[in-house]
């Protein structure tokens, strides 16, 4: 009887071993595809901001403003995946596309950002973001933007290397 005790305590722990072992891996792989999503964002961003710089030079200011924006919410993104997909998976919505696996509300954020840790820190700068004065040029940037995007073949390279990275990632496929 102790024998089939021991026995049975040894398979079922190594069965838990082993879905904590696939748990991760697939934690593991989603991250990987959701730090995708960002850096592709990020260049995506990145890219259009220098291209309204070029051609508006008097909009390099706004430009590198509403980047760093950019850059804290999309930083606060992959902050706040990386530990639901650890700390409470029913945050983040991995059965969608992954532009849709988070959404976070400024309630949200505000709630983050009164943690003491990193994710926390990440949180504050993306709500004090948010609740900030608008630059004083925000609303020319936002007029440049749509006259870029109104021109494709402007915004074409840009817009390429952003759908190969997508198509890239989407090509990932977690267990």
């Amino acid at each position: 009887m102790k024998r089939l005790c021991v026995a049975l305590l040894l398979a079922s722990t190594s069965t838990f071993s082993f879905a904590a072992d696939s748990m991760s891996e697939t934690n593991q792989c989603q991250s990987t595809k959701y730090d995708a999503y960002i850096d592709a964002s990020l260049n995506w961003y990145a890219d259009l901001a220098a291209l309204t710089s070029e051609q508006y030079p008097e909009l390099k200011e706004v430009s590198e403003w509403f980047l760093e924006g950019r850059k804290h919410h999309f930083e606060l993104n992959r902050a706040a995946v990386n530990y639901y997909l650890v700390n409470d998976s029913s945050k983040v919505a991995t059965a969608q596309s992954v532009e849709g696996w988070l959404q976070l509300e400024q309630h949200d954020i505000k709630t983050l950002s009164t943690r003491d840790d990193e994710l926390g820190k990440i949180a504050k700068q993306t709500f004090d973001d948010r609740q900030s004065t608008p630059h004083a040029q925000n609303y020319e940037l936002r007029s440049a933007f749509a006259e870029l995007l109104s021109h494709p073949k402007q915004i074409d390279t840009a817009l390429q290397r952003y759908n190969q990275s997508i198509a890239k990632l989407e090509a990932i496929k977690c267990k």
